[in-house]
């Protein structure tokens, strides 16, 4: 295999002392593990950015992996160690020491033991723990542009820089809002014609806007676009309401057609839960809605969301509205579905807190005293809409299509819990 190629490493790791040869003994492992996609590297990958696994063909190796596993540490301190034991030759022993002396110090690791026979799971596990790592990997390498401060509202909501990097591996990128008033205001009509276009003519109704409101709103997408590509960012959030009060128009369109169109884009430089989009679109391949709570019933065990944004592709269909708390610009009335969904929410001062429940989408609203998207959402499990009055991680919280919380929570656990 080549070494571009490779997305997936393992370290064989052998004693000298041994009567047969350590190809003979990793021959039909290798085999296995290529049709998950993961190659045997030698010492030297230690530092490269992809998942590397340890295959521990032999006793004997415990000095051995544990240097090569603290050699890793200092490019990826975070990062969880994954040891592959087989049935012969004190691979398995050799694996519990190593592991043993991992916990000892706080590393956190497991064993994945490649015997078909007393553990079918096993390559199921490879993959599921490769597409973990994947995310893990893929985060590091994420740059989330923070145009304008976060919304002065956001005291339990700002992150700071070096903590995201620190735990969640992402970089925060700076740009000044003034760099997107300027450049919406150089959109021209002509650039923005078949993006406006298409808008206006897929949606269900069109009640307040006007249609230089219409118009403006797509010149914000553009505008964003172009920042995009500038900065090289692969997310981003804005402090929205300043459009509102100083350019009398809005982000909600262009926030969903971002989300759409793949760059994840949150509201009001809520660095927090734009994280936690992120990282939720890495691991299920979907990008949440983000939302604030609006009213509770703890009878039933449900609240209502709203927002005046959510990505276009995750609603059956869209009436386009002003911005409910202005009156100005245009805000996104969609209609979600029914179904099952996952509810979400990351904080605390460390971003190492995670609020979690399957749920479900009950009905849609269109309420008139509330933000134009609004969704009835009744929560499933142990987890109570009671929590969120007692221990509230914020003001927004972040759903998902499907039931995904076991997965989130393995994720989260595997990297992030204590």
């Amino acid at each position: 295999m080549e070494e571009e190629k490779i997305k997936y490493g393992f370290i064989p790791v052998a004693s000298s002392i041994t009567t047969v040869s350590p190809e003979e003994i990793a021959k039909d492992l290798q085999i296995s593990l290529a049709q998950h996609e993961v190659y045997p590297v030698d010492d030297s990958w230690v530092g490269r950015d992809i998942p590397i696994l340890y295959l521990v063909l032999t006793g004997g190796t415990e000095q051995r992996a544990y240097k090569l596993i603290n050699e890793r540490k200092e490019y990826f301190n975070s990062e969880p160690v994954t040891l592959l034991a087989h049935p012969g030759n004190n691979s398995l022993p050799a694996s519990l020491e190593i592991l043993a002396r991992l916990q000892q110090e706080g590393i956190k690791g497991k064993i994945i033991y490649l015997d078909e026979n007393s553990n079918k799971e096993c390559w199921k596990n490879i993959e599921k723990t490769l597409k973990y790592f994947g995310v893990y990997h893929k985060l590091r390498n994420t740059r989330i542009g923070l145009i304008g401060e976060p919304s002065d509202w956001l005291i339990a909501s700002t992150a700071d820089y070096a903590t995201v990097k620190k735990v969640w591996g992402a970089e925060i990128v700076n740009i000044h809002i003034d760099e997107l008033k300027n450049s919406i205001q150089q959109i021209t009509d002509a650039e923005i014609e078949d993006e406006h276009f298409s808008f206006v003519n897929k949606a269900a109704n069109i009640k307040e806007p006007s249609k230089k409101e219409l118009r403006n709103v797509v010149k914000v997408y553009a505008a964003l676009k172009k920042l995009v590509d500038q900065y090289k960012i692969d997310s981003l959030s804005i402090r929205c309401f300043d459009l509102v009060t100083d350019l009398k128009t809005t982000g909600c369109f262009a926030l969903s057609k971002l989300n759409d169109f793949g760059v994840v884009a949150g509201c009001e430089g809520d660095i927090v839960s734009t994280l936690g989009m992120i990282w939720a679109s890495y691991l299920t391949d979907q990008i949440p809605w983000m939302a604030n709570p609006a009213r509770i019933d703890e009878q039933n065990n449900s609240l209502w969301l709203a927002h005046c944004t959510v990505p276009i592709g995750m609603v059956d269909n869209y009436k386009l509205r002003s911005h409910f708390e202005s009156g100005l610009g245009v805000g996104i009335e969609g209609e979600l579905s029914k179904g099952k969904a996952t509810l979400f929410r990351l904080g605390g001062s460390n971003l190492d807190r995670l609020w979690i429940s399957n749920a479900e989408i009950v009905q849609s609203g269109a309420e008139e005293n509330l933000c134009r998207t609004q969704a009835l959402i009744k929560l499933h499990g142990s987890y109570k809409v009671s929590d969120i009055l007692s221990e509230p991680l914020g003001n927004h919280m972040l759903l998902l299509r499907g039931n995904y919380s076991k997965d989130l929570s393995a994720w989260w656990e595997m990297f992030i819990g204590s």
